[in-house]
């Protein structure tokens, strides 16, 4: 079986299938109505690179050493040992491509045979380039996994814009007055013209997304090929990319696999990390020696009803931009998400496309400032721990962690956090403000650190 994987670049959930009632996407609409839409998907960390590094190794950030961004200066990247999709697939027979964005690095553990790196917004190139490769794939009868790495509709380096300019009319305009503001942003004019320019963005990608589709279609592939959609964070707003709110992490994943029963709503919490075992079990490939993390979607993929053990998932961000440190991790649940902030005594960070944003600078200027509900102080500066319930609260704002009917509940999240970082060899798994990973070649030694997060100069003794 082909597989096709498109990936869009800081959408979040703006898509009318997943419940955005302005912007127009009838191309990724159609899609979920041919396939499975997964409704409780989430990525580990809300940043470009890092969440592109999940994807194609089935592996949390700090397993990997891709912490951030691998563009310029931030210079992350994914560690030499580890195995990637391309690389699996390569083993596997299989033709291997990405158009587009790319991303993560070196080009060496990610060695996709056919490579058209790109920041091109034109999508009507990549479907051109995309209908090239399909072509050549009908004339080697090679199965393929090709990635279609979209730019859209992450901002451009203007303050404001979304690179709309110079594609005529094929996009709509859309009006500030008639946007919907999520409810994690305050509604002002800098919010509301952002957001008309994201719109179009957002509209520009669907049309590439039904481009790529009609050429695979076209090409006579379409009944031979898993198709997967996703984006790989959340909005480029504040709230939302580059932290581990909901906003930022629960994004859209669409998979249509030849033969399937169409318009499946799959209610299963999922991780981007099951992508891989989804990709190697579509390829009858097996899993790399010693993988733990992630479990093939395939078997579950026209599921309706939550299945045990399906209710959890994680997830791990450590930096964004190289001076973007902020380690956190999560769990949630159906109902709840657990935070460790890790370095909670430092500053939220802003990226630097948000901070440059009309956006930010509006709402700075208003009184009181706010980050939707949140005030800007509690946005700013975190706790060690946060916990919602998230029934009652989507949006996380009321920080349920020091409330004593909910002391045994936030425990238990604790223990269970703790467990999956031990299990990950987490780095950020921190005692006593040291590393357990730095120290644990002591603790057979007689070393033994405080069972506290953090040190405390005014009580070292612990």
């Amino acid at each position: 079986m082909n597989i096709l994987l498109m990936i869009a670049d800081d959408l979040g959930r703006m898509a009318g299938c997943y419940g955005e009632p302005r912007i127009p996407t009838r191309n990724i609409d159609a899609l979920a109505a041919s396939g499975t839409r997964f409704d409780m998907a989430f990525t580990s960390t809300a940043s470009c690179s890092a969440s592109r590094s999940v994807i194609y190794t089935g592996l949390h950030t700090h397993e990997t050493g891709q912490y951030g961004l691998h563009h310029d200066y931030h210079h992350f990247m994914t560690f030499a040992d580890v195995p990637t999709a391309p690389a699996l697939l390569n083993a596997a027979g299989y033709h291997t491509g990405i158009i587009g964005k790319v991303h993560v690095g070196p080009a060496e553990v990610y060695p996709w045979q056919h490579r058209e790196e790109s920041e091109t917004r034109d999508v009507d190139w990549v479907a051109s380039r995309a209908r090239a490769y399909f072509d050549a794939r009908t004339q080697d009868a090679l199965p393929f996994f090709l990635t279609i790495g979209f730019v859209d509709p992450h901002r451009d380096e203007t303050r404001g814009g979304f690179g709309n300019s110079g594609f005529g009319a094929q996009d709509p305009v859309f009006r500030a007055e008639d946007v919907d503001v999520p409810p994690f942003l305050p509604d002002l004019p800098e919010v509301r013209q952002e957001l008309a320019e994201y719109y179009c963005s957002v509209h520009r990608l669907d049309r590439g997304v039904g481009m790529v589709l009609a050429a695979l279609e076209a090409a006579g592939l379409a009944r031979d090929t898993l198709v997967v959609f996703l984006s790989d964070n959340g909005a480029p707003f504040l709230n939302s990319k580059t932290t581990l709110f909901d906003a930022g992490v629960h994004l859209p994943l669409i998979l249509r696999r030849p033969g399937q029963r169409p318009g499946i709503a799959n209610p299963n919490l999922v991780s981007f990390t099951d992508l891989l075992p989804s990709f190697l079990g579509a390829a009858g490939a097996s899993p790399p020696a010693g993988s733990r993390r992630g479990r093939s979607l395939l078997p579950i993929l026209e599921e309706t009803t939550r299945l045990p053990g399906w209710d959890r998932v994680f997830g791990s961000h450590t930096f964004h931009e190289v001076t973007n440190y902020w380690p956190t991790r999560f769990l949630r649940t159906p109902r709840y998400k657990y935070h460790r902030n890790v370095a909670w005594q430092l500053d939220f960070p802003f990226s630097g496309d948000l901070y440059g944003s009309l956006s930010w600078q509006g709402i700075r200027r208003t009184e009181p400032v706010m980050i939707g509900a949140r005030p800007l102080a509690r946005y700013i500066r975190r706790p060690p721990e946060e916990l919602y319930n998230l029934e009652d609260d989507p949006f996380e704002v009321t920080n349920l962690a020091e409330d004593p009917a909910h002391a045994d509940r936030l425990a238990a999240f604790r223990d269970e956090l703790e467990a999956w970082q031990r299990e990950t060899r987490d780095p950020w798994l921190y005692r006593d403000g040291i590393s357990v990973m730095a120290v644990e070649h002591h603790l057979p030694h007689g070393l033994e650190l405080p069972d506290r997060f953090d040190f405390d100069p005014e009580t070292p003794k612990g």
